[in-house]
């Protein structure tokens, strides 16, 4: 049954109290809420993991007056309203879209979270939050009694396409299983450090593959775009079931 969200401003105030936007850490870049506002209304809502001047050509030819994203319109600090920043912005006004970006919080929500959804599509169904990061936990675990090339074609059919693997564990299993999306394949030291057997994340840099090897840990990278389109689809779909209104995902993958 449709809430009382019939304008942006009940809309934004439901998606932040269900994020606990004003709760969750997150780097100063990220200002997650309500980045862009319209004159109020919304008929449609879009959701996408960038909030790219491509992403918003394609929101918008949709018919959508309300775009939701992972990753924000600041993320690379403050510049100029020039070139591709001011025709994005400009054609959003014009169109009379408003955009909301969360990141960590969307990461991190228990249901709706990136690494919530991703976990449920691979079989991780008696998770636990693991890796302290800024007072909160950043990723889920569970050990799984499954061989790797199982565990690999289940995030290969969850991300819709090839998966890199480093396949630095011994044994039959994968053991624990660490899940973090994004662009966490940095955190390899770590997760050895936490017993994870077998960490999912988007990338990581290049050493972080020889460091998994000498470190016996299994990684699967299935794409910094691939594992963050999760979130933006179930918080859409969380919003249109409560407004009443239609959505779609606006997919721009990047292959990264």
């Amino acid at each position: 049954m449709a809430e009382n969200l019939s304008d942006l401003k009940n809309m934004v105030a439901a998606m932040d109290a269900e994020l606990r936007v004003g709760i969750v850490p997150d780097y100063p870049q990220a200002m997650n809420g309500l980045q862009l506002e319209n004159g109020g209304r919304v008929t449609k809502i879009g959701a996408a993991v960038d909030a790219s001047l491509a992403v918003i050509e394609k929101v918008i030819a949709e018919g959508c007056d309300l775009l939701i994203v992972h990753h924000g319109l600041f993320w690379h600090g403050a510049q100029m309203i020039t070139k591709a920043n001011y025709r994005k912005l400009k054609l959003a006004m014009d169109s009379g879209l408003a955009i909301y970006s969360a990141h960590i919080p969307l990461d991190v929500h228990p249901k709706l979270g990136n690494n919530a959804c991703l976990a449920a599509e691979i079989g991780m169904s008696a998770t636990e939050p693991y890796h302290e990061w800024k007072g909160i936990q950043l990723g889920l675990s569970q050990v799984m009694d499954v061989a790797l090339e199982e565990l690999i074609g289940r995030m290969e059919k969850a991300v819709g396409g090839k998966v890199h693997v480093c396949a630095g564990r011994r044994g039959d299993s994968v053991g624990r299983v660490g899940v973090i999306t994004g662009g966490a394949g940095s955190e390899i030291a770590a997760m050895a450090a936490e017993g994870i057997d077998t960490f999912i994340t988007g990338e990581g840099p290049h050493w972080s593959y020889p460091l998994a090897e000498e470190l016996g840990v299994n990684v699967i990278y299935g794409g910094h775009y691939a594992t963050e389109t999760f979130g933006v689809k179930a918080l859409a779909g969380w919003l249109a079931e409560r407004s009443g209104l239609d959505w779609c995902f606006v997919d721009h993958p990047t292959g990264l």
